[in-house]
């Protein structure tokens, strides 16, 4: 490469560069890339290994052109020093809105004993208060944790659908498309899994607080579910998409569920569905069906390589064969399961049968999708009193095998997220898939003195946030030097939101 073709480019001063064929200030739309960029960091994990003096090559609609060696005449080159790139992670199942109540449910309740179910009590109050302003600058304050943490992209499964008082809104997707347009000024893409929810449970009566979530009769929710698809398509092309989200058993009869995966199934769209989260959904489920969830849906069919089965904790070793086999992917999210003491996701049980495992962060009680991808381990370790539980057996020094259960857990955060919510051009860095990525600060304290062979372990399992320097999203730049545009105004509003809600 001839050193006048390189400009220099480094980080913090990427926001401030141009030149006749280069803007980066934008975030949306205000910058466009007339001319191919090369990304160039010190080390680029690409084909299951870290490369060194490889640049990434953007083309003009975001995705990756081509790599070129550093040798190479690649034209205008944005050097990001003392940096490793790695492909974006994508967040399979969040609830957004519930960023409002982190750190306001961690006491004990007058009830005898504290559960998911007594969370869900005052879950049920915060959700009651949102407007849909309220919802926007909650998703926003979400997607921008999302952002600064290496996440690209995010499976939303959103189930606010009315006001307060249960009547709809003027638009019945208003509130969903408050989310979407959050993502969209964060930067992230967006999978709007809407949500059908028809019911509080087999043989219970409805809690008023559930109003805001019932479309009781499966022809409005596709009606609706297509409508948005619609406007969508039209205003957000490759990042908003839409999804449909049986909630769970419990909430969607079998006749309702049975006409939403089918629709889902013409339409090619992807299904997400809360699966055996806690005992006391498998008894009900035991109970109305004579079937486990999981069982249910093999016996009618409804299982497919577009289903999530979302936690999946309480199942037998027989369940999740059913779910590999039908290539359905599951989606654990450990963070948030052990934080409502759900239980623990059985990953070797899924691991064993070659399931492919996203992962999620539900409720935001943290966001740090690596912190979920090594508790997948770390839980399992605790329960067995052993370490490794999810190596392969066999792995030695080599340097291949010492990586090999961190790129396990890696895919898991990244490519097989990217599945489950239909991003499929996204979750890997490799010619013709998006240019979405993200860099890590090489001597970042929590990784500072990692050899080359040994960082993606590093990586994963000790990595801080606070290494996260640039995320790019095809191409564009969301998050600069651990920064992004928007972050002060983000968080004064948010700020403002919590002392509307709870003073």
């Amino acid at each position: 490469m001839q050193r006048e073709k390189e400009r220099g480019y480094s980080t913090p001063q990427l926001a401030n560069v141009y030149d006749k064929s280069i803007n980066l200030k934008g975030l949306e739309g205000e910058a466009r890339l007339i001319e191919k960029i090369a990304w160039l960091p010190d080390l680029i994990y690409t084909g299951g290994r870290f490369e060194r003096g490889l640049a990434l090559i953007c083309d003009e609609q975001g995705r990756i052109a081509q790599f070129a060696r550093e040798t190479d005449d690649i034209g205008h080159v944005i050097r990001l020093k003392n940096r490793a790139m790695l492909p974006g992670l994508v967040n399979a199942h969040s609830h957004a809105f519930q960023r409002v109540i982190r750190g306001r449910t961690e006491y004990r309740t007058q009830n005898s004993e504290n559960s998911f179910w007594t969370w869900r009590e005052m879950m049920y109050a915060a959700a009651a208060r949102l407007a849909p302003e309220d919802v926007y600058d909650s998703s926003r304050m979400a997607f921008l944790e999302m952002a600064l943490s290496g996440i690209t992209s995010v499976g939303e499964f959103h189930y606010l659908h009315h006001a307060p008082s249960g009547a709809p809104y003027y638009d019945p997707n208003l509130l969903s498309k408050e989310v979407v347009r959050a993502a969209r000024d964060v930067g992230l893409r967006i999978a709007l899994l809407r949500v059908a929810y028809a019911r509080a449970g087999f043989r219970l009566e409805l809690d008023e607080r559930q109003k805001r979530f019932i479309e009781s009769e499966p022809e409005s929710f596709l009606r609706n579910v297509e409508r948005l698809r619609e406007e969508i398509k039209e205003s957000e092309q490759q990042t908003a998409w839409v999804g449909v989200a049986p909630h769970s058993i419990r909430a969607v009869p079998l006749s309702y569920l049975r006409e939403v995966i089918r629709h889902a199934a013409r339409e090619n769209l992807p299904v997400h569905m809360h699966i055996a989260e806690q005992p006391a959904e498998v008894s009900a489920c035991m109970e109305e069906h004579g079937l486990a969830p999981v069982a249910l849906l093999d016996s009618e069919g409804l299982l497919n390589d577009n289903f999530t089965a979302v936690h999946a904790i309480h199942i037998s070793k027989e369940e999740a064969r059913m779910l590999a086999q039908s290539n359905s992917s599951v989606c654990a999210c450990p963070t948030t399961e052990r934080n409502l003491g759900d239980g623990i996701f059985p990953a070797d049980l899924f691991f064993a049968e070659n399931a492919r495992v996203a992962l999620g962060t539900d409720s935001h009680a943290q966001i740090d999708l690596l912190e979920d991808a090594r508790e997948l381990e770390y839980h399992l370790r605790l329960k067995k009193l052993e370490r490794n539980v999810l190596a392969e057996v066999g792995e030695d020094e080599n340097s291949s095998r010492r990586s090999a259960l961190a790129a396990k857990l890696f895919e898991c955060a990244s490519a097989r997220g990217a599945e489950s919510i239909g991003a499929w051009a996204c979750g890997g860095l490799e010619p013709d898939r998006m240019a979405d990525f993200f860099t890590v600060d090489l001597d970042d304290p929590s990784i500072a003195g990692a050899a080359i062979d040994d960082l993606l372990p590093a990586i994963v399992f000790s990595l801080a946030r606070t290494a996260v320097r640039e995320v790019v999203r095809g191409g564009k730049l969301i998050v600069e030097d651990g920064h992004h545009r928007a972050q002060s105004e983000i968080i004064q509003k948010f700020a403002a939101l919590q002392r509307k809600l709870w003073g």
